[in-house]
């Protein structure tokens, strides 16, 4: 079973990925240093009732298990601060074990809750999600979300271990499979055109759920990202090229109140604007943008949703990737490669976000459609 080990410059932890990786969090715990005075699981009641307890039979110490609502939606300070309420009256103190079981919404306000409780606690990732796995898992980003945008509230923690078991995936709705699959997408343009090439050959096997192939998927993600966030814990320079798709697409979510669509599916149709900026401004070659195109199509259905153009864009104006009034766009510009540019205009943007929404009225184009 592979086992990567993440190194920045904070921290050093190991990701295990695999069919029955979730067998390792006991000997993952005994290499823990300092005592333990309790372990301390939140996740949502789906996954309690699905993963709770295996999770909980494996623990040696006292364990307390916290609940909070699945859904988008309450990755809020409201819940942050409950959980901070609650930790309180169990008694926990700094020598607290955090366990996040579950998907990127548990994953993220687990890991602020660590960073911020009695100013810092030790947190172990368990990713349910395939979105989770690939990509949200990894990487110490953690945080919570605003009216105004998504993971304005935050902070970097990395967690001591993460454990990606892909059997926990078989328990997954086929939607929110395929929606992960689109952070996968996004890590083969950043930096893998194997992995690329390898989703375009395996896609049925890959959507069928099976174990053995999602584990290849998961594991050649968090190589992508394991690799940048080596370089750039902090997101001063090549992290921000992770953000491919997430402008736009962070800016659907908060159009729809983070209720419409998965944050995978708003992420795939991010990706649409940006290869159409990119076209626009020729700068990836035709041929992979068609294939680019075509696998965003293949991995997941990409679902409508209300919005305007000029709604989107003036969301993007509280994008947190903003520096001194100039907002990163990350641009692909061909399978393996991005660039950061920061002379995007509000006109480009704008068509890039009209682009996105005409192709809901239709079965999305190919590349080549799009407008030189």
């Amino acid at each position: 079973m592979p086992v990567l080990d993440i190194q920045t410059a904070t921290a050093t932890y190991p990701v295990h990925i695999g069919p029955g990786a979730l067998a390792h969090l006991l000997p993952v715990l005994n290499t823990l240093s300092g005592p333990n005075s309790m372990a301390v699981i939140v996740t949502s009641p789906e996954i309690d009732r699905l993963w709770g307890s295996a999770v909980r039979d494996m623990l040696p110490h006292p364990t307390h298990t916290l609940l909070i609502p699945a859904g988008e939606q309450h990755k809020r300070l409201a819940t942050l601060e409950t959980l901070c309420e609650q930790l309180a009256t169990l008694g926990a103190d700094r020598d607290a074990l955090l366990i996040a079981l579950g998907g990127g919404v548990v994953g993220d306000i687990t890991g602020f809750l660590a960073a911020i409780y009695m100013r810092g606690l030790r947190f172990l990732q368990i990713p349910t999600t395939l979105l989770a796995q690939v990509d949200s898992s990894v990487g110490g980003k953690t945080g919570v979300n605003l009216g105004a945008g998504k993971n304005l509230v935050g902070s970097f923690h990395q967690p001591v271990a993460v454990l990606a078991d892909t059997n926990t995936l078989s328990t997954l709705p086929r939607r929110e499979l395929r929606a992960g699959l689109q952070e996968s997408v996004k890590s083969a343009i950043l930096g893998d055109a194997d992995l690329f090439k390898y989703m375009e050959g395996n896609i049925d096997v890959i959507l069928a759920g099976d174990p053995v192939a999602l584990a290849h998927v998961v594991e050649a993600s968090i190589r992508v990202k394991a690799a940048i966030v080596a370089e750039d814990e902090f997101e001063t320079g090549v992290r921000a090229t992770l953000n491919l798709g997430h402008t736009l697409g962070h800016a659907v979510e908060a159009a729809t109140g983070y209720t419409t669509l998965l944050h995978g599916e708003a992420i795939g149709w991010g990706m649409i604007a940006a290869l159409h900026l990119a076209q626009t401004r020729s700068a990836i070659p035709t041929e992979d943008a068609v294939r680019i195109a075509q696998l965003i199509q293949r991995t997941t259905s990409l679902p409508p949703f209300n919005a305007t153009a000029d709604q989107l864009v003036a969301l993007t104006a509280r994008d947190k990737k903003k520096r001194s009034g100039v907002l990163k766009f990350i641009l692909p510009t061909g399978i393996g490669s991005t660039e950061i540019v920061r002379d995007v205009t509000e006109g480009e943007l704008h068509a890039a976000a009209a682009f996105m929404l005409a192709a809901m009225l239709q079965t999305l184009p190919h590349a080549t459609a799009v407008p030189a």
